[in-house]
Formats: C-alpha cells, sequence, structure tokens
C-alpha cells in the first residue's frame, strides 16, 4: 500500500509529481507438453511486496518507496505566497 506523503526523486531532484509503481504478477498457464502451444492461461495473481517500488517517470529512476519519501521530508517543498501585478 503506497503512503499518502509527498515523493522528490533522489536522482535528478527536480522531479515531485510524475511517478509510476512497479508491481510484480504471477501468471500460471498449461503448455501442450508435445507441440509447446500455450493451452490455457490463469488469471495473473499480484505479488504482495513489503514496499511498493516506485520509478521517477523523469530520469527511469526506480527505487523503493521509503527512498523517495525521505527525499521529500530532507527537501520539503515551500508553499510561498505570491501577488500578481498586472
Amino acid at each position: 500500500m503506497m503512503q499518502e506523503k509527498p515523493y522528490f526523486c533522489p536522482n535528478c531532484r527536480s522531479n515531485r509529481i510524475k511517478f509510476s509503481v512497479i508491481t510484480s504478477y504471477a501468471q500460471s498457464f498449461l503448455k501442450d507438453a508435445l507441440s509447446g502451444g500455450i493451452m490455457e492461461f490463469k488469471e495473473p495473481d499480484p505479488i504482495a511486496e513489503a514496499e511498493p517500488t516506485i520509478q521517477c517517470l523523469v530520469c527511469n529512476f526506480i527505487g523503493n518507496e521509503l527512498r523517495f519519501i525521505k527525499q521529500a521530508e530532507r527537501e520539503p517543498r515551500i508553499n510561498t505566497v505570491t501577488t500578481s501585478i498586472y
């Protein structure tokens, strides 16, 4: 389960919003012993992982979720108030 905390890529240090989660699945199937043809595919089952694997969609760095969270904690995003002058 992914945490609802900010991420910051520890590699490129520019991305805070574009990520993907990488998941693994196991899919059973039956093959014909003589021809090698696939006879049946079963539905894929997700493989439970202790911690999600995250990919930065800017630099393609892949790491565990905690690395992205800790980098965001080390360099927090600060809201700044801006006033537009037109």
